[in-house]
Order: C-alpha cells, then structure tokens, then sequence
C-alpha cells in the first residue's frame, strides 16, 4: 500500500518533456485509481490435526456419522485399558466416531511454561476413544444394553435401552443436562475472577 502512494506521488511530480505529445504535468484528476483494500478471507476452522485424514463430502465437508451415544450419556467400557469402567460421555466428535468420557482414558500432557509468573505442570487430560468400545449403562440395574428407538404415543421420538426398556431421552434426562451446562457456564465465569 505503501509503495503505491510512492509511486503515485512521483507520477504526478513528473513532468514529460515539451517536445511530446502530452508536454504537460499530470493533473490529480489523471491520476492512478487507489486500490480499495479487500475483506480478509474467513477460513473454516477445524479442530483436526493436520495428520489426521478424514472422509469428506463431494462439497468438501467431513462426513458426520451416526452415533448410539450423546452427550451425558452414562457408559461403560467394554474394551481397552479402561474395560470395565463407567463415566459420563461429555463430548462426542462424529467425524471420527470418537467420544470423551470424564475420567476415562486419561493422558498425561506436559505444558511448558508461558511466563515467569506460570511454572510448567504436568497435567492429565481425557483422550477420546472410539464410540465402539462403550455401551450404553443403566445405573437402576448395573447392567449395559444396546440402544433402541421407538415413538411414544405423542409422536416424540426417543432411544431406549433394549435389555431394560428404560428410556434415555425423556424429558427429565433433558433438564438434567441443561443443568449441568448452566453450572459449567458458572463455573468458566467464576473461575477467571477468582484468578485474577
């Protein structure tokens, strides 16, 4: 932008000699049109490594799969390091079929410092694992069940549990969750004012 206004001003200081057809100093009017600067360009951000392939879409888009768990779900782990286990599904990644469960599959990160005031830690975080290795728990009957789906007499679709016929999306589960969101909300507003 610069280099254009430099070149611009030494255009119009210019002067063509008598001799020539135009003979005279450019007048403002004649000037260079400015160039408008443009909008920067919106990328659409993904939360996947750069490593990891995934399946896309003729438009480009990952594909989403379906998947027999939500968020808040109560599950148990049927196979890996943690089989055995029961936790509540708190985030589910549907490009990859991945879930998170709350204190399953913990990892260990080292953070490096970011200032002279934050010392470097070592804390665990909770890894995703593949929606296939959990099954949907019921806590009433400590027993795990595939998931069912059927219209009650309302019209509402909702999923259940085969082995139990105990239903997991009614509305009581709904209110539930909403909940747990209102306090996790509190808790990220609170947490900054109590650090600072």
């Amino acid at each position: 932008m610069a280099s254009m206004a430099t070149l611009q001003s030494n255009l119009a200081s210019l002067s063509i000699s008598s001799s020539s057809l135009f003979g005279q100093r450019l007048s403002p009017s004649s000037r260079l049109p400015t160039a408008k600067p443009r909008e920067p360009l919106s990328y659409i951000v993904s939360k996947v490594k750069r490593w990891e392939r995934k399946e896309c879409k003729p438009n480009s888009l990952p594909v989403l799969h379906k998947m027999h768990v939500n968020v808040g779900d109560t599950v148990k782990v049927i196979s890996g390091k943690d089989k055995g286990r029961i936790g509540e599904v708190s985030r589910v990644i549907r490009h990859n079929s991945t879930i998170i469960v709350d204190d399953i599959n913990l990892k260990t990160k080292h953070v490096k410092s970011k200032g002279e005031d934050e010392p470097g830690q070592i804390i665990k975080i909770e890894a995703p694992i593949h929606s296939s290795n959990v099954m949907l728990y019921s806590k009433e009957k400590d027993v795990v069940s595939r998931v069912g789906h059927k219209t009650l007499e309302n019209g509402k679709r909702v999923r259940y549990l085969l082995k139990t016929g105990e239903i997991i999306d009614g509305p009581e589960q709904f209110q539930k969750r909403k909940l747990k969101e209102k306090k996790k909300e509190a808790e990220v507003v609170a947490t900054p004012a109590t650090t600072s």
